[in-house]
């Protein structure tokens, strides 16, 4: 049983459409896909009406990556199966949302006084439908030919954390969004904990902080850790009672990372959807729901 957990779609900053990522994935031959946009389960309605259309069974987990800081460092918390129409983490999700456009003004404009001809039009043009992203403002980098490739923007010089053009966005904070989920009956992981190469990264400590709050899970497994920190990150998971995932964190053409790239134990994944309340796996037409 093949379970990718991480995907994003154009209701944020991937390049597939919900229904089409449903598609690419049953293609790959996953079992199970999750879909986690950006602060957003906008993607939730097409994609769930994409499995009906399949010629092979998939199992669709409904999703979201939110946006937090602690103590001035960005991390993100993949929050599964809560139920979208609770009303504190639904306003929270939208405050986020609500703030990307003037912070991908804010970036824009500090790029133009670095001497970068990026206009709001063109990443406007970029993101779609979706909602606006620094990866939007990184493919418009690459289109102008001020870097070779999105991932080359999120350094300190572009786009990084901290970096030259960097603005902030309203976050929450991830202990209150480990409570927000849960009290929408969600399950909450940590994504890519360890991922040096986008900035910095909190310490083992502050994991260990937030599994004392209710954190879950930790995404173990991802294309930004390389195998030495996949096996701590296994052991640590061990050690705080944690649950280990996998995935891929696919953006469809915008990131290297392919769907299945990383996978999450069958087990593991059954672990989460028994401990969800506020939804559950929608499997498709011939699939079945997992564990």
């Amino acid at each position: 049983m093949r379970i990718d957990l991480h995907t994003h779609s154009t209701a944020s900053d991937g390049t597939d459409t919900p229904a089409q990522l449903v598609r690419n994935a049953a293609a790959a031959g996953l079992d199970v896909v999750a879909l986690t946009d950006h602060d957003t389960t906008r993607g939730y309605a097409e994609a769930t009406a994409a499995l009906a259309e399949l010629d092979r069974g998939l199992t669709l987990v409904t999703g979201a990556e939110l946006s937090c800081r602690l103590d001035g460092v960005g991390l993100h918390m993949l929050a599964y199966l809560f139920d979208p129409d609770e009303p504190e983490l639904a306003r929270e999700r939208e405050l986020v949302r609500d703030d990307r456009v003037p912070r991908a003004k804010a970036m824009i404009d500090k790029l133009r006084e670095l001497g970068v001809p990026v206009t709001w039009e063109q990443v406007a043009r970029i993101a779609g439908d979706g909602s606006v992203g620094r990866p939007h403002i990184a493919e418009a980098l690459v289109e102008l030919g001020v870097v070779p490739t999105v991932s080359d923007a999120f350094t300190p010089d572009w786009l990084g954390d901290g970096g030259r053009a960097y603005a902030e966005k309203h976050e929450l904070d991830p202990f209150d969004a480990i409570r927000l989920v849960k009290a929408a009956g969600g399950v909450t992981v940590f994504a890519h904990p360890a991922a040096v190469k986008r900035g910095q990264v909190v310490p083992e400590s502050a994991i260990a902080a937030l599994a004392a709050a209710g954190l879950d899970g930790i995404e173990a497994d991802h294309m930004d850790h390389d195998p030495a920190t996949r096996t701590r990150l296994h052991g640590l998971a061990g050690d705080l009672g944690l649950l280990a995932t996998g995935s891929s964190d696919y953006h469809g053409s915008r990131k290297t990372c392919v769907l299945g790239e990383f996978t999450t134990d069958p087990e593991i994944y059954g672990e989460i959807t028994r401990r969800a309340t506020g939804a559950f796996p929608v499997p498709g037409a011939g699939g079945r729901a997992g564990a």
